[in-house]
């Protein structure tokens, strides 16, 4: 196993802060290597009590509703991703002088010898779209692979199972690169940096810094977004491996080292001989699912650190083609009066929603929930030619509604003043009020749900259901 870490928790004390998805799976692994685990857990739910006691049964122990007390005789802290640097656990474990990693970090020590590379990706958005691409375009070259990290099975259960894989695409987030210290992937991409749980992270700089840290040791490539200058400075800043190539990507014509689109084609002229002189067609933009800006620029990034692995053109190509994005990113819903509704609920801050509004004009647009913090100016500036009009739901709406009157005044718009899951169907009909034939109704919130939804996907399946009805009443 990796870096001999595995024998190194052999009878050591280890607390495993959360109950969730990756806290158990550390717990489990790291009880199998021979640690005394203890979970802890703020909550002390049904669902809570009846995790605990599975855990129990296999010998870890768990205290709920108690997160901040450090266990005595702790050797080490693994944390679940969300959990705060200044959480009053990880106080505790500064003052006793005791580690704090996460799940990802474990996963790294667990690597044996031969364990498969990691592609990494992250960024403020788009980061499983990309991941999945990713995955789908190792496939296509016939390659044993799985999309890991942020998303699908838990990163600690992948490792362990050695020899299943030839490389993983693995997508992580701020929080887990914050908690990897060791991590060192094979090639890495940064797709786009903009204001995101800045409550989590306290500052732009301390953000940019924890994603940044996924080029920590490349080997390969670091690829960053020509567009995104903030991405290209992090690898300028990182510690890489001798050799490691810059690789960037572009919605226009590429330079040298670069990927972008030329006539509807994507063309790499970063793995090709003499890439000075030469290009390679890798894909048609018609190949991306769906073709809007945001998500070529996502197909790129996929694809560059797949020609990084080795890859060939055409799986490339078969890959795009091969891969479905999942519910409420920007999906088509239906088509009602000659206009067109999307559901992008996945667009939960305002650069996500800024891509997405730049994908389609006329739109009506509805927005808001819970705004974590962000500033909605610049998304209005960038956005108000393309607004019909707005319609505004949520917690958070008058930030976005101020905006709307310093940026765009001659917007229409609609303040539902209602923060309760019934105001979704009131979107939808004024929206359809206020919408021509030929525009487009958006969901594209620029806010979290959690205000007046479970999540995202409630969000957007609420949505979906409310355009499904006005369907049937207007057919």
């Amino acid at each position: 196993m990796g870096s001999g870490q595995v024998t190194s928790w052999q009878g050591k004390n280890i607390t495993v802060a959360g109950l969730g998805v990756s806290g158990v799976s550390a717990a489990r692994a790291l009880a199998g290597f021979g640690a005394s685990v203890t979970v802890v857990d703020g909550g002390d739910s049904e669902g809570h009590r009846a995790r605990a006691a599975e855990l129990e049964a296999a010998g870890i122990a768990v205290r709920l509703a108690d997160a901040e007390t450090l266990p005595e005789g702790t050797d080490l802290v693994v944390t679940s991703p969300g959990w705060k640097p200044d959480s009053p656990l990880f106080a505790a474990a500064a003052e006793a002088g005791v580690d704090v990693v996460g799940d990802v970090e474990i996963a790294w020590q667990l690597r044996g010898e031969n364990a498969a590379p990691w592609l990494a990706i992250t960024g403020t958005n788009g980061k499983t779209t990309t991941t999945q691409m990713l995955a789908s375009i190792l496939k296509a070259a016939g390659l044993r692979t799985a999309a890991v990290g942020n998303i699908g099975t838990p990163i600690i259960d992948v490792v362990l199972q050695e020899g299943a894989y030839d490389v993983l695409a693995v997508e992580l987030s701020s929080y887990q690169l914050h908690w990897a210290p060791s991590l060192r992937a094979h090639s890495a991409a940064v797709l786009n940096l903009a204001p995101d749980h800045l409550d989590w992270h306290g500052s732009m700089e301390a953000y940019a810094a924890d994603k940044g840290r996924i080029y920590e040791g490349n080997t390969v490539a670091c690829v960053y977004n020509v567009a995104d200058r903030a991405t290209e400075d992090l690898v300028v800043e990182a510690d890489v491996e001798e050799g490691c190539r810059a690789i960037g990507f572009t919605l226009g014509a590429p330079g040298p080292s670069m990927l972008g689109v030329v006539d509807g084609i994507l063309i790499d002229r970063a793995f090709v001989a003499d890439r000075h002189k030469n290009a390679q067609e890798l894909a048609q933009v018609e190949d991306v699912n769906p073709p809007a800006p945001h998500n070529i620029a996502n197909a790129l990034a996929a694809a560059a650190l797949a020609r990084a692995f080795g890859v060939e053109p055409r799986a490339v190509r078969d890959g795009l083609r091969n891969f479905r994005p999942d519910a409420h990113r920007v999906a088509y819903v239906d088509e009602v009066d000659s206009v067109t509704y999307i559901d992008d609920s996945k667009a939960t801050n305002t650069h996500a929603a800024e891509a997405s509004l730049a994908a389609f004009e006329p739109v009506v647009w509805i927005a808001g929930g819970l705004a974590k913090g962000a500033t909605f100016d610049e998304l209005v500036r960038k956005s108000a030619k393309r607004l019909r009009a707005v319609v505004l739901i949520g917690a958070d709406r008058a930030l976005i509604a101020e905006a709307l009157a310093r940026h765009a005044p001659e917007v229409p718009v609609t303040d539902l003043d209602r923060t309760d899951t019934g105001a979704m169907p009131a979107a939808v009909r004024e929206a359809a009020r206020l919408a021509e034939p030929g525009d487009t109704v958006l969901l594209a919130p620029a806010c979290a749900s959690m205000d007046m939804f479970a999540n995202y996907n409630k969000r957007g399946d609420a949505f979906a259901d409310a355009v499904r009805e006005l369907a049937a009443e207007s057919a």
